[in-house]
């Protein structure tokens, strides 16, 4: 196959592994920064341009597009989603998981466990928005951030309003959800592929934090992960329409719940802590399932 690999550094590691995967099993492997391809974008014969080159070769495509290209990056796996390309992940799921709220609308629809979680516009709503997550201490959260930047723990509950109006102050959507305190700093990252979890971590934050992400200094250790654990992972994964994922789960007195669905998960942490050959499996899996016209909305949106 010839497989196209979405990415803007080919000496990241997850980039890195995949090629060398792909390599292993004789495909023939490009990596393309999203953000220097064009596009044409014209009746009948959409063509994707890179560099002077028109990208019409590939069987399939791995997006590994960062949060702050999503809108670009997206746009782009679109356009190869016209050309009967397929995608690891279509556009359609990694907009959803993007998008915090409606990630988490979506998910409370289908009845997967979350925290309880508000979402406001006016500073009039403040106390009664702490109320409904059952007050301090609580977790604020930036729409749009990632790897836990823009993610608060507010102790009391002068600390939580005084944080939430500075968001509000500078326009900036937040929500804010109740604080797991018997997770005790930690969480489970469960890798999906396909319709299975395929390797599961526990993330500890270091002392004095609370965000257990790795790029905050958070450490890995493998973990077995209980039958509930691994459906609600594996449901989420569907809910968000996403073959490829990671679901981070906090172990909460009332069960497994989500915190978010990760589009386009690091394979360093996952890999070290589980041992396995995560970025093969990947492989294997579009082995078995790229194919032209596999994409479900095929770019409709």
């Amino acid at each position: 196959m010839k497989l196209g690999i979405l990415s803007r550094n080919s000496k990241l590691y997850s980039t890195r592994r995949l090629v060398e995967a792909a390599d292993q099993r004789g495909h023939e492997v490009r990596v393309v920064d999203p953000l220097r391809c064009y596009m044409n974008i014209t009746a009948h014969s959409p063509q994707i341009h890179y560099k002077g080159d028109i990208l019409d070769q590939f069987n399939a495509v791995i997006p590994r597009i960062g949060a702050s290209i999503t809108f670009y990056g997206t746009a782009v796996l679109r356009q190869f989603e016209m050309m009967n390309v397929y995608p690891l992940n279509e556009s359609v799921g990694i907009s959803r998981s993007r998008d915090k709220l409606r990630s988490l609308q979506l998910l409370s629809r289908r009845g997967i466990g979350l925290p309880v979680t508000g979402f406001a516009h006016s500073p009039d709503d403040i106390d009664d928005l702490l109320a409904t997550v059952g007050g301090a201490p609580c977790v604020i959260k930036l729409l749009e951030g990632t790897q836990g930047l823009g993610v608060v723990l507010a102790e009391t509950t002068q600390a939580a309003e005084s944080v939430i109006q500075a968001f509000m102050g500078l326009k900036q959507h937040i929500l804010v959800q109740e604080y797991i305190k018997e997770a005790k700093g930690s969480d489970i990252r469960c890798l999906v592929i396909g319709d299975k979890v395929v390797a599961a971590m526990k993330r500890q934050a270091k002392e004095g934090e609370f965000r257990s992400n790795l790029h905050r200094g958070g450490s890995a250790t493998l973990s077995r992960i209980t039958p509930e654990e691994r459906a609600t992972a594996v449901r989420a994964a569907k809910v968000m329409g996403l073959n490829v994922c990671g679901v981070d789960l906090l172990r909460s007195n009332h069960g497994a719940v989500v915190m978010e669905v990760n589009s386009s998960p690091g394979l360093e942490g996952i890999e070290n802590a589980s041992g396995k050959d995560v970025a093969g499996m990947i492989i294997d899996f579009i082995e078995k399932n790229g194919k032209p016209n596999r994409t479900k909305t095929k770019g409709r949106g």
